[in-house]
């Protein structure tokens, strides 16, 4: 046994991007890929000796050769303690958990989150800092610059000890303790939700559909919904995590979770449907024939918090990333406290969380979280839309609907253009960028622009400033449209457009969204030319 050092080349492209590192499989099976990343991540992380770190990912393929890797690897560099979930296994909202816990010195999670998996999919890798939360962009950008200059990693010559089992074992100086990668967490949902309100729920006959979309969260889902609260077998499907997912793409959202989404819609349907996502971090709550946006759930979950053990005092605020729509904003003026508009990226909510001034927080993009950890988090969305049910009782169209009635309905939607060419999205962009100084004034498509902008965003905390986070044109009434490029591919560019209008009379709540979208869609076509700039003449995904 001994611990060796191994000579390497830089890698081009392992830069981070919001959501860690993520590459097609076939990127990281390259030799010592994966090492070379990992290797630079622990030069860039400061007096590591002795200490502890969390380690699991989504069981998607290639996890378990990178767990092994990673162990060897934290063996030769002088880490105490790994806690590893059993068979490699951790949601991404459980490594937070964990790290918090047990007062770990930061996590490894290994997830591409909701993109596909397989031996054809994708793979991915981020840190988690001290907090729980995502690694800050001074050390993401850290981690990319040693990537480029980097000669050689260290690595045990100690085979992996066998994770498969909870127990203990050494590799090298290193202590690795396999441990179960439900428990701590289901301790934190029992401590922040009315667990006898929920149970007398399902006691009733009150059904629900979960779909774990044969990723991480089904052992989560089954162990709380069906172990610990009661509910009948089979409630929790596709409940096993499998490497490529079941041929699923993990996406919780009416494209992806067309299965979800027929039974809901069925004669016979349940009363509660919902789904997570590939690393467990994202959700979708439907009713019976009835979606919920994402936005409109982080809205009228702030609106019942106090319906929670763990919120029944109130929040202190509410943070939105900039996409997101405004209806969280009008919760907060209703309740009297801040609502705090972000750039897209879970990291940039963990300041207002530590800070105390953020309770909950959400993105449009299926992601709504809290203080207890600093991820967003599938499954405890879906038991905080249980608890609020099981309290006040309706239906989930029905809760939704005297939302709407008391604080107005923002109609919403995104439009994914996806796998594009970067030359041309990043083109539309710089066009757009260059239209702002003269928009203000203007009219499209016979609406008034009131302010046009790239979105910048200062940390209320710390003072860190973040630029160019998208492109915002704001329109006389309120509504608006936003351009920006998303990171979480892996093959070209994702443009995404998001659209909102808002509409306060409920006599004009029921008007299908696209239609009162309309006229948005096509000022936003036309002002950033998509079909010349993509080739495209319509989205790859509208939600």
């Amino acid at each position: 046994m001994a611990i060796v050092s191994v000579p390497t080349q830089p890698y081009a492209g392992q830069q981070p991007g919001t959501s860690g590192l993520r590459k097609k499989v076939t990127v990281f099976q390259q030799p010592d890929y994966l090492e070379n990343f990992v290797q630079s991540l622990f030069d860039c992380l400061p007096n590591t000796a002795g200490q502890t770190l969390v380690l699991g990912g989504d069981g998607r393929f290639h996890n378990r050769v990178a767990v092994q890797t990673i162990l060897r690897m934290a063996a030769a560099h002088g880490f105490g303690r790994v806690l590893v979930g059993q068979r490699g296994i951790l949601s991404t909202p459980a490594v937070s958990c964990v790290i918090r816990k047990h007062h770990a010195y930061g996590g490894i999670v290994l997830s591409a989150s909701h993109n596909p998996g397989g031996p054809d999919g994708d793979f991915g890798i981020k840190y988690n800092v001290g907090n729980g939360g995502p690694a800050p962009e001074k050390l993401t950008e850290a981690v990319f610059a040693r990537t480029k200059e980097i000669k050689s990693y260290r690595i045990s010559d100690q085979g992996a000890p066998d994770f498969d089992r909870p127990g203990t074992h050494h590799l090298e100086a290193l202590l690795v303790e396999v441990i179960d990668p439900v428990a701590d967490y289901a301790a934190l949902m029992r401590e922040t939700f009315d667990f006898d309100a929920i149970a007398r729920l399902f006691r009733s006959g009150f059904r629900v559909r979960c779909d774990a979309m044969n990723a991480v969260g089904g052992p989560y889902a089954k162990a709380i919904l069906e172990g610990e609260l009661g509910a009948p077998a089979g409630t929790v499907v596709n409940a096993e995590p499998l490497e490529d997912f079941g041929h699923l793409h993990p996406d919780p959202n009416p494209v992806n979770a067309e299965d979800l989404i027929a039974h809901m819609s069925a004669a016979d349907a349940p009363d509660f449907g919902c789904a997570t996502d590939g690393d467990a971090d994202r959700n979708m709550i439907v009713g019976r024939n009835f979606p919920v946006a994402p936005s409109d759930s982080l809205a009228l979950l702030a609106a019942h918090a106090t319906v929670v053990p763990r919120y029944a005092k109130g929040l202190a605020g509410i943070a939105r990333s900039m996409p997101t729509s405004t209806a969280a904003d009008r919760v907060a003026k209703a309740l009297g406290i801040a609502c705090y508009e972000t750039p897209t990226g879970w990291k940039f909510f963990g300041n207002l969380l530590d800070a105390g001034r953020a309770t909950l927080c959400g993105e449009e993009s299926y992601g709504t979280g809290s203080d207890h950890v600093r991820e967003k988090d599938g499954l405890w969305a879906i038991l905080f839309w249980l608890n609020v049910l099981a309290v006040r009782g309706g239906s989930v169209e029905s809760l939704v609907r005297a939302h709407w009635a008391t604080y107005g309905r923002n109609y919403y939607s995104r439009h994914d253009y996806e796998a594009v060419d970067s030359a041309g999205a990043s083109t539309l962009m710089a066009e757009l960028r260059a239209q702002l100084p003269r928009l203000a004034g203007q009219s499209l498509n016979g609406m008034p622009v009131a302010q046009a902008d790239d979105f910048a965003y200062t940390d209320p905390v710390d003072g860190s400033t973040s630029s160019k986070q998208g492109v915002r044109v704001i329109f006389a009434d309120g509504s608006r449209i936003v351009f920006r490029l998303s990171g979480t591919g892996t093959e070209g560019a994702t443009l995404r457009v998001y659209l909102e209008k808002y509409e306060a009379d409920p006599a004009r709540q029921d008007v299908p969204t696209q239609v009162a979208l309309a006229p948005l869609i096509d000022a936003a076509r036309a002002l950033a030319r998509i079909e010349q700039h993509t080739g495209r003449t319509e989205p790859s995904v509208v939600t």
